[in-house]
């Protein structure tokens, strides 16, 4: 049984090249490093402009890879779906942007597989309380509220779980 060698990066969705940080890292294992590439850019092209983790597993023997694309940050989600640079950097005054929940629950079905919560109700809440930590507005509102919002019922009917 051979032994993968394994590569952790992170990439700019779409973005990958030759250079640093894959040339380094998979130049010693012997494999061709532009089909690496060309693979991660093809798997990360509906990442374009977020940080995507990328998982590189070769076999040192045939010099046969495989790449394992995950899934943006919650916050890289957010901020691509506001079609803004980053999270604010001061979320309790200076606001980013808003958000509908419709848009917060369509987030939260993309990441939750990496989630905690069993619900979508409750990965919607996650996606919410990073929210507040990057500045988003929720429909005009504080984040927290919608979550309470959450809670009592008032949404309900977009959920269907």
């Amino acid at each position: 049984m051979v032994e993968m060698k394994n590569v952790d990066l992170i990439v700019a969705g779409g973005q990958a090249t030759a250079g640093p940080p894959l040339g380094p890292a998979l130049g010693p294992l012997g494999i061709n490093i532009m089909a690496v590439v060309t693979k991660i850019n093809e798997l990360t092209k509906n990442y374009a402009g977020m940080k995507v983790p990328v998982k590189i597993s070769v076999n040192p023997e045939d010099k046969t890879f495989e790449v394992t694309v995950g899934t943006p940050t919650a916050s890289a989600l957010l901020v691509a779906e506001l079609k803004v640079e980053k999270g604010s950097g001061t979320p309790n005054t200076a606001k980013i942007g808003n958000l509908t929940v419709e848009q917060i629950i369509r987030i939260a079905k993309i990441k939750q597989p990496q989630l905690l919560s069993k619900t979508l109700k409750g990965a919607t809440k996650e996606m919410m309380g990073t929210c507040v930590s990057i500045g988003v507005t929720i429909e005009g509102k504080d984040p927290r509220e919608v979550q309470k919002e959450i809670d009592a019922g008032t949404h309900d009917a977009m959920f269907n779980e």
